[in-house]
């Protein structure tokens, strides 16, 4: 009995301590970008040496894809993301890839050329990702005229695809 009692009072003593070095030392969770949030500011330089700032964009339409070379549903994407270029280009479309990759930009580059990308491409920080609430690939933000999200697609399906290009007709009639 006496052996409870010590046990109890240790607890006591030590539980308020856990709990607030546990509050101390946990940094909350990155919130997630969403839908009517004003897209945050990027700062990029494409693969090519192009610096990019979401000011570049404003008035456009912007499709954002957040994507890894080693990624099969990214590699499924660039396909369509391509064709939607092509096709709402010239009425203010713009698509911009971001990878994630960690290391050499010559594997970046080589995928841009093997998978035929004709958008522009840069290589995100650790900071961009958070800043965008990533957490998983592919993520693709669609921004509108005003520099806010639109719309937010995780993953890539036929369903995803045609979503994403009733977004796009619909902002850029906008």
């Amino acid at each position: 009995m006496k052996k409870q009692m010590q046990f109890k009072k240790y607890l006591m003593r030590i539980t308020p301590l856990a709990l607030a070095g546990l509050l101390l030392f946990t940094q909350p969770a990155a919130a997630i970008l969403q839908k009517g949030d004003p897209a945050p500011p990027i700062r990029l330089t494409t693969t090519s040496g192009q610096p990019i700032t979401l000011s570049n964009y404003k008035g456009y339409v912007l499709v954002m894809d957040f994507f890894a070379t080693w990624c099969l549903p990214c590699k499924e994407a660039i396909p369509h993301l391509n064709s939607l270029r092509a096709k709402y280009g010239k009425q203010g479309l713009q698509v911009l890839g971001v990878s994630v990759d960690e290391g050499s930009d010559r594997d970046v580059k080589n995928f841009i050329n093997e998978r035929r990308i004709s958008y522009p491409v840069a290589i995100a920080g650790e900071e961009m990702q958070t800043d965008y609430g990533l957490r998983s690939i592919p993520t693709v933000f669609v921004i509108n005229k005003k520099g806010v999200v639109a719309e937010r697609f995780q993953g890539f399906s036929d369903q995803t695809a045609k979503t994403m290009e009733d977004t796009i007709k619909r902002l850029l009639a906008e």
